[in-house]
C-alpha cells in the first residue's frame, strides 16, 4: 500500500513542478514550493496514522489541485503555499520563513526598438511575409530559358566569375592605335602622325606672297633605325677549353688531349645530360658510322679506290685517323655553339 501512496504523492508533486515551470516561476521558488508541499504531506501522513491511498488522496484534496497551488504561489510571489482554510487548523511546530519580495524600483527607460527599414530585407533576414508562402515559386523544370533568366547553374557552385578584362569596356580605335604606336617605339621605329613632317627651308618663299602653299613645306617620313643587338658573348670558358683541347688533339694527333677534351665536355655542368652525351658519344658515333659507310662503299666498288682482298688492314689504318679527327672537330664545333648560345 505504501508504494501506491508514494506514487500518488510523486505524481502530485511532479504535476505541481511542471505547472510552476510553465508559469515561469524562478527555480528557487519552484524548489521551495515543492519541498514545502512535500513536508506538509509527510506531516499530514504521520498525524493521520494510516498510509492508505485513500488517506493520501484526502490529504492532497485538502491541499488543493496542482493548478490552485501554483496559482496561489504565483500570486504570493513564490512564497511557500499554505493549505486552504477549509482544512482543520493544526498548530504548526516549525518556523515558516518568509521569502523577501523583489524591491519595487522605478521603471528604467528602455530604448526604443529599432524601426523596421522600408527597403527589402536580405534573404537570410527576410520574414515569412516577405518571402511569401512556401511553394509559391514555380518548379525549376517548368521555367523556360530566357535572355534575363538565371541561366545554367553548376551543382555546388555559388556566385559568379569576375574577370577584370570583362569588366573593362572594349578598346576603341584610338586605344588600339596608341598601343600599336607604343609597340613600334619599343621595336625602334618611330612614325609621325600620318607619316608626314613639315619643315621650312626658306622664309622668303615667293609662294607665300601669292597666297599659295609654301614650297618649302614638304612632307618627310622619318624612321629611327633600331639599335643593333650586341652579339652574344662566350659565357662558358669551360666549354671553350674543352673545344680547344679537342681541336689541338685533332691537329697534333694527341690522344691525351682528345681524351681530356671529351672528359671535360662530359663532366661540364653547363650542359644537360642529353647535350653532354650527344657531344661525347652522339657526334663521334655519327662520324664513325660515316667512316664505316665509306669503307663499305670502297669494298663494294661504289666509290673511291676499291679495296683489295688483303687491303682491309691498310684501308682501316688510313681511314681511322681521319675518323677520329672528324669526330673531335664535330664535338668541338658543337661545344662552341653551345657556349655562344648560353
Amino acid at each position: 500500500m505504501g508504494i501506491e501512496s508514494d506514487q500518488l504523492v510523486y505524481d502530485y508533486l511532479s504535476r505541481v513542478g511542471d505547472l510552476a515551470q510553465q508559469c515561469q516561476l524562478p527555480s528557487g521558488d519552484r524548489m521551495r514550493l515543492v519541498s514545502g508541499l512535500r513536508n506538509e504531506i509527510d506531516q499530514q501522513r504521520a498525524k493521520s496514522g494510516s498510509d492508505t491511498p485513500a488517506s493520501v488522496r484526502r490529504i492532497l484534496g485538502r491541499l488543493g489541485t496542482p493548478d490552485e497551488v501554483v496559482a496561489a504561489a504565483s500570486a504570493d510571489g513564490g512564497q511557500a503555499v499554505s493549505p486552504p482554510a477549509s482544512r482543520v487548523a493544526v498548530p504548526q511546530q516549525r518556523v515558516r520563513r518568509r521569502i523577501p519580495r523583489p524591491r519595487k524600483t522605478a521603471a528604467v527607460d528602455q530604448p526604443e526598438p529599432p524601426r523596421p527599414s522600408l527597403g527589402a530585407s536580405p534573404p537570410h533576414l527576410a520574414g515569412m511575409d516577405e518571402l511569401g508562402p512556401s511553394g509559391s515559386e514555380p518548379d525549376w523544370w517548368r521555367v523556360e530559358a530566357g535572355p534575363f533568366g538565371p541561366g545554367e547553374s553548376v551543382a555546388g557552385f555559388v556566385g559568379g566569375v569576375e574577370i577584370p578584362e570583362i569588366l573593362k569596356p572594349p578598346p576603341t580605335k584610338e586605344d588600339l592605335a596608341a598601343a600599336e604606336a607604343a609597340a613600334a617605339v619599343e621595336r625602334g621605329y618611330v612614325e609621325e602622325e600620318a607619316g608626314e613632317e613639315y619643315e621650312y627651308e626658306d622664309d622668303d618663299d615667293p609662294g607665300e606672297a601669292d597666297g599659295g602653299p609654301p614650297r618649302g613645306l614638304r612632307p618627310r617620313l622619318t624612321r629611327r633605325t633600331a639599335t643593333a643587338e650586341p652579339l652574344p658573348a662566350f659565357a662558358n670558358p669551360f666549354l671553350l677549353l674543352a673545344a680547344a683541347l679537342l681541336v689541338a688533339g685533332a691537329v697534333l694527333g694527341s690522344w691525351l688531349a682528345l681524351g681530356v677534351g671529351w672528359l671535360l665536355a662530359y663532366a661540364s655542368r653547363r650542359l644537360s645530360r642529353t647535350e653532354a652525351k650527344w657531344a661525347v658519344f652522339g657526334l663521334p658515333g655519327a662520324v664513325v658510322t660515316g667512316g664505316l659507310v665509306w669503307l663499305w662503299g670502297r669494298v663494294n666498288g661504289r666509290w673511291g679506290e676499291p679495296i683489295g682482298q688483303d687491303g682491309m688492314r691498310d684501308a682501316l689504318a688510313g681511314t681511322w685517323p681521319w675518323v677520329v679527327k672528324g669526330a673531335a672537330v664535330a664535338s668541338a664545333l658543337y661545344l662552341v655553339w653551345r657556349a655562344r648560345r648560353r
